[in-house]
């Protein structure tokens, strides 16, 4: 008889065990209706969200902003209900990952567009360029597309069929026989004065107080289709918390703010959940 009750007992609690393993490794539950845990870069996009706080605080909404300092695990926490939205990416980067992780996100709406430019810490412009001068680019796909569209603007390369998933393998064209280094995005503006030239990202630029429309050789211009979005987990995308989210974020506040902050180097740039520019 006690051999049975100990028998019992014992599978009960290795039932209780299995249970809280189970629920440990299983999706967090999801923040309530009034309150946000957003993912962010540090810079422009943690200074963004932190200045619609307190109007979100009025509205109900506690927001609690998370800082990142790579492009992966933002969309990973996401996607696993460690975050309610993230902001630090542009669409076709969104999309590249989900396609390659089977995630179920989506673009809430746009922000804004933090520009591509080309620094050197030897040249005063993109003529010095010498033949067989090193090249440093991003290596995330889109990012180093988007590199790579940026240099065939300014005439040093051509690229061959499709630019938008052009990769260095389909450079036609090289007068200078340029030599290209791709590395982590977040990564370049620590080591770029070790090429003639590097391309970084807007606000890497700005984390590391590089200037993009002052310290650039060449910048694009605001007709990128780059633009920074809010991402959010498909079900959740017509919550009216995040519908509030957006509607702060795409504020005259936000806009005079990055307008009066950023001089150019991030430009207001608000669309919905389709890419559509709003007004």
């Amino acid at each position: 008889m006690k051999k049975r009750n100990i028998l019992v007992l014992t599978l009960a609690l290795l039932l209780v065990l299995t249970t809280v393993f189970a629920s440990a490794c299983g999706k967090k539950e999801t923040s309530g209706d009034d309150e946000i845990v957003i993912g962010v870069s540090p810079s422009p996009h943690a200074e963004i969200v932190r200045l619609v706080v307190d109007d979100l605080k009025a509205e109900g909404i506690t927001v609690t902003v998370k800082e990142y300092s790579d492009y992966v695990q933002p969309n990973l926490d996401l996607a696993e209900g460690e975050l309610d939205a993230n902001f630090f990416q542009h669409t076709p980067y969104l999309d590249e990952f989900i396609a390659e992780r089977d995630l179920d996100l989506t673009v809430l709406g746009g922000i804004h567009i933090e520009p591509l430019a080309i620094f050197s810490t030897t040249l005063e412009s993109l003529d010095e360029l010498e033949d067989g001068d090193e090249v440093i680019i991003p290596n995330d796909t889109t990012n180093n597309t988007r590199a790579l569209l940026l240099l065939q603007e300014q005439g040093l390369i051509t690229l061959g069929g499709e630019g938008i998933t052009a990769t260095e393998k389909d450079i036609i064209e090289n007068p200078l026989n340029l030599k290209f280094t791709a590395m982590e995005a977040a990564a370049i503006p620590t080591v770029y004065g070790d090429a003639a030239i590097a391309v970084i990202n807007g606000n890497y630029a700005i984390q590391h107080e590089i200037d993009p429309i002052k310290d650039s050789l060449a910048i694009e211009d605001a007709n990128s289709p780059y633009v920074n979005i809010i991402a959010v987990r498909t079900d959740e995308v017509k919550a009216e918390k995040f519908q509030k989210l957006l509607e702060a974020l795409q504020s005259d506040k936000v806009k005079d703010y990055l307008e009066e902050t950023y001089a150019g180097s991030v430009i207001p740039a608000f669309t919905d959940a389709e890419g559509k520019k709003i007004d």
